[in-house]
């Protein structure tokens, strides 16, 4: 990496420390909000016990359990996305599956209910349960990258 590249880099996140510090959503905020670490080793043991695997594949990892519902109803976790899932993102998704339905959840299902089948687990789990399951789940997600098509093709070369 480049001199400039580093300081075009560094100029970027200080202007996006710069707009979280003036992110402020009163008393709910998460701001300050630190996770300790977690364990992935844990998290899919936390995965496989709570029975996630009935409905949930996770990309790339074969070696998990098989979703015993019917085909069109598995939901993916992981794998090329455009934007990788924040903890935030993803502890959401765990706590409160019905507020943002994931697009990775079936057309047809989706459109019958705003509702989320996934059970609730939030009076099953501890919170370091939940910090290892993140720890397992985030990883998992791997930006994907745009391909580039030259804007001009060299001619009479």
């Amino acid at each position: 990496m480049n001199a400039h590249t580093r300081w075009l880099m560094g100029l970027a996140l200080g202007i996006v420390a710069l707009l979280a510090t003036g992110c402020d959503r009163g008393p709910k905020s998460v701001r300050g909000f630190v996770l300790p670490e977690g364990s992935a080793q844990r998290g899919e043991q936390v995965f496989v016990g709570m029975k996630c695997t009935a409905c949930h594949r996770v990309d790339g990892l074969p070696s998990l359990p098989a979703p015993t519902v019917a085909a069109d109803r598995v939901v993916v976790i992981g794998g090329e996305v455009a934007r990788v899932k924040s903890y935030g993102q993803l502890l959401t998704a765990i706590i409160h599956p019905s507020l943002e339905l994931s697009s990775k959840m079936p057309r047809e299902l989706a459109q019958k209910s705003s509702v989320s089948p996934m059970p609730s687990v939030n009076d099953q789990l501890t919170v370091m349960q939940l910090i290892d399951l993140v720890t397992f789940l985030q990883p998992q997600y791997r930006k994907l990258e745009p391909l580039y098509e030259p804007y001009y093709t060299m001619t009479g070369m």
